[in-house]
């Protein structure tokens, strides 16, 4: 009798996010292990088994705590009942104390490295997530950088640790070969780790008339700090907000671009860098963290914390058209190296062991 593969698809948002976009995209590899979906959505050659649809980041911190609930108590009996061998979850998240046997991807440990301590996702990581770790067969990890920190902070094994680079929708992101509009470009959330405060107060220095458009939803913590500031420095007419960008208007708005500007001071992986890189658009990125090993020399690499350095980079593909040029071709060699079929090959190894 063949074993039998449950992937665990609880989480999956209406409006994609980065887990929801690597799941998606990883899922729709997997074909041959035969898995059965545990979703609220139903993707066509799947088996599929329902389940609510009230446990996703859709729903605040109240799906979070229903999924939380639900995978607790309600998967076990779902595996059980399914005569599950193997339970995946592309979300470090799975039963505590049963015999679900697990392998968990886990994406980064932000939370731990910049704690807000109001926030629930401290005491999840904190509590929560390294008992998930402890029992899982094995972990997938985005990076070596997130495998580097699940070292640090819950002491876990190299061995027991598999790095899976993320991929991108080569279908969706290329290079469109449109006209470059007069617009530097942030893909992302505002929290503080992503640095949008340094981002734009090196945009106030440079000696230029462009725009700086950023793009990913408005957080009601962190989105009146960076208004007060730019309307403090005198930039409301070239700073945009654009809130939420649907993902069928993404690639047009990136290749436009002058460059990308992600400066983040952590990331699991970071996907609007290796989106942009596949635009063919100019990065500029952090030398840190997992930034390095998706950008390569593809990209311009700085410090972070270092206002000066941004804003030099930033004024540096702005005036400078054969730098752009040259950041455009490795950036579109460096993107071909990453591939969804991929990162399923890889992962799909790492199942097929435990199957």
């Amino acid at each position: 009798m063949s074993s039998h593969l449950l992937i665990n698809l609880s989480f999956l948002a209406t409006r994609p996010t980065g887990h929801t976009i690597y799941a998606k995209n990883l899922v729709s590899h997997l074909q041959a292990l035969e898995p059965t979906l545990l979703s609220p959505q139903h993707f066509p050659d799947f088996k599929h088994y329902s389940i609510p649809g009230n446990m996703t980041p859709d729903q605040g911190s109240k799906g979070h705590l229903s999924r939380l609930l639900w995978t607790q108590f309600q998967l076990p009996k779902i595996y059980q009942k399914l005569q599950g061998d193997l339970l995946f979850s592309p979300i470090p998240e799975a039963p505590l104390s049963s015999k679900c046997r697990s392998v968990v991807t886990l994406h980064d440990l932000i939370p731990l490295k910049f704690p807000r301590w109001s926030s629930p996702l401290t005491p999840y990581f904190k509590y929560y997530i390294p008992q998930v770790l402890a029992q899982a067969k094995q972990i997938i990890c985005d990076s070596e950088a997130t495998a580097k920190d699940a070292a640090y902070f819950y002491q876990i094994s190299a061995h027991k640790m598999t790095i899976v680079p993320l991929a991108y929708d080569s279908s969706h992101f290329k290079f469109l070969n449109l006209p470059t509009r007069n617009y530097f470009l942030y893909v992302g959330r505002h929290d503080a780790y992503k640095n949008l405060q340094r981002v734009i107060q090196a945009f106030s220095t440079l000696r230029t008339d462009a725009q700086i458009w950023i793009a990913g939803p408005s957080d009601r913590r962190h989105t009146p700090i960076l208004k007060a500031q730019i309307e403090t420095l005198g930039l409301i007419d070239r700073v945009k907000f654009l809130s939420y960008v649907p993902y069928a208007e993404l690639p047009t708005l990136i290749n436009q671009a002058i460059a990308l500007v992600f400066p983040s001071l952590c990331e699991g992986f970071g996907l609007p860098i290796l989106e942009a890189m596949a635009c063919g658009t100019p990065v500029i990125t952090s030398n840190l963290s997992s930034m390095p090993e998706v950008a390569g020399d593809a990209a311009l690499l700085v410090d972070p914390y270092d206002v000066g350095a941004i804003g030099e980079a930033m004024e540096a593909i702005a005036s400078n058209t054969t730098l752009s040029s040259r950041l455009r071709q490795l950036s579109l060699i460096r993107a071909s190296q990453f591939s969804w079929a991929k990162t399923a090959e890889l992962t799909a190894n790492v199942l097929k062991q435990y199957l």
